[in-house]
């Protein structure tokens, strides 16, 4: 996938959003100004975002209310935020962060390697859920095209193969995850390997094409879900 994900910036500090451009622009996306809470709600109305970089101090609408306002929206519920504060509060402040749906939460001053290590991952992880769906839609498209007695042909196939790439993507995507040792990483990979998994499934539950055709092997010689399907790694290991 060659298009640019989108990556939405909100504090109210013009330098900030400045310094945030300048460690992301070497991932080469589209980055998104926003100057308050109610301005990345706006932009969360019409664009599409990969992560949000959310700073929690803010006049008028803060934060942790620009979050629950994310978070309460179906359409953009599932947008990994990243919350960036100036001063570390405690562990209070920062279960607040969490609770409020952060997937991460950084104090400044932050190392800017490790920043732009994680918006990477999340940016891959948006991108990978983006080829599922494009493939979901191919798979439900190709099927209502083509009559039922010739669904275990070349194209079931053709399908099967498609989504033995994905599978095969989205195992090395865990790895990668797996190698980062980050906890926050967990949940956006697990919705992708659910995705795949999930595409599996509904490929399996087709009628698999009779030995000789070219269709999908037998369903005892594949698996019912992506390799890459594994329980994320322990967080106390």
């Amino acid at each position: 996938m060659t298009e640019k994900a989108k990556i939405l910036l909100v504090d109210d500090r013009q330098e900030n959003l400045l310094a945030l451009e300048a460690i992301l622009s070497a991932l080469d996306q589209t980055l998104v100004r926003a100057h308050s809470g109610e301005e990345a709600l706006k932009a969360l109305l019409t664009d599409e975002f990969a992560v949000i970089l959310l700073d929690v101090q803010m006049p008028g609408m803060d934060g942790f209310e620009t979050a629950a306002h994310i978070k309460r929206r179906e359409k953009t519920r599932d947008i990994p935020i990243i919350f960036l504060t100036a001063i570390n509060h405690g562990p209070h402040h920062t279960f607040r962060g969490y609770a409020a749906g952060a997937v991460d939460y950084i104090s400044k001053p932050f190392d800017p390697w490790v920043l732009r290590a994680k918006v990477a991952v999340f940016v891959d992880l948006y991108k990978k859920n983006c080829q599922l769906r494009e493939q979901a839609a191919l798979l439900r498209g190709r099927l209502d095209a083509v009559p039922g007695e010739t669904r275990t042909g070349d194209v079931l196939a053709e399908l099967f193969t498609r989504l033995t790439a994905l599978e095969e993507s989205a195992d090395g995507m865990a790895k990668q995850v797996e190698l980062s040792e980050d906890p926050s990483l967990n949940a956006s990979a697990n919705q992708v390997l659910s995705r795949v998994a999930r595409l599996r499934a509904a490929l399996d539950a087709l009628v698999p094409a009779p030995a000789g055709h070219g269709g999908p092997p037998p369903a005892d010689q594949r698996q019912s879900t992506p390799p890459a399907a594994r329980r994320p790694p322990d967080a106390n290991s």
